[in-house]
C-alpha cells in the first residue's frame, strides 16, 4: 500500500512569519495538532517545517516565553521528514519510527505539498483491518455452526 492511498489531502498550513497566536488559533479552528509550515514556490507550497501543539507547550508555555513576539519560524521543527505519495507505507512507517515523528508531509516529485500522513491515519487503517478480521472470524463461526450443528 502506498502513502498516497491513506494520507489526508486536506493540510492546514501556515507561513513561518505567522505569529504563535495565529498558529494556535488555526489548530483550534481546524481541530488539528500540527500545521505544516510552507513557502510559496512556483505555483505550489513547499514544506519547510512543521509546528505542533507540543511545540507550543514545550517551547513557549513551559519556558514562560511571551508569545507576542514569537513567530512560527522561531519554534518550528526544521528537520522535516517527508514522504512521496508513491512511497511504500511500511517503509514510511519505519522512517517515521526511526526519526521519532508522528506526522510527515507528503510531497510530489518536485517537493511540493500534496498531503500529510499521521499516526492517526495509520491507526484508522489498523482499526479498519481489525474490524474486517473480526467480521471474518464471526462469519466463519456462523458458517460452521450452520453447516455443523
Amino acid at each position: 500500500m502506498s502513502v498516497g492511498e491513506i494520507c489526508s489531502r486536506e493540510v492546514i498550513v501556515v507561513t513561518g512569519a505567522a505569529g504563535i497566536g495565529e498558529a494556535a488559533r488555526l489548530m483550534r479552528q481546524h481541530h488539528v495538532g500540527d500545521l505544516v509550515v510552507v513557502e510559496e514556490h512556483e505555483g505550489g507550497r513547499r514544506p519547510v517545517g512543521i509546528v505542533t501543539d507540543r511545540d507550543l507547550v514545550v517551547e513557549v508555555l513551559a519556558q514562560e516565553v511571551a508569545p507576542a513576539g514569537l513567530t512560527v519560524a522561531d519554534i518550528m521543527s526544521r528537520e522535516l521528514v517527508t514522504a512521496r505519495e508513491d512511497d511504500d507505507l511500511l517503509d514510511t512507517l519505519a522512517e517515521m519510527r526511526a526519526a521519532g515523528v508522528r506526522r510527515v508531509p507528503v510531497v510530489d516529485a518536485g517537493g511540493l505539498l500534496l498531503g500529510i500522513l499521521t499516526v492517526d491515519d495509520l491507526l484508522d487503517l489498523l482499526a479498519e483491518g481489525m474490524v474486517e478480521l473480526v467480521r471474518l472470524v464471526t462469519r466463519e463461526q456462523r458458517r460452521e455452526r450452520h453447516e455443523r450443528p
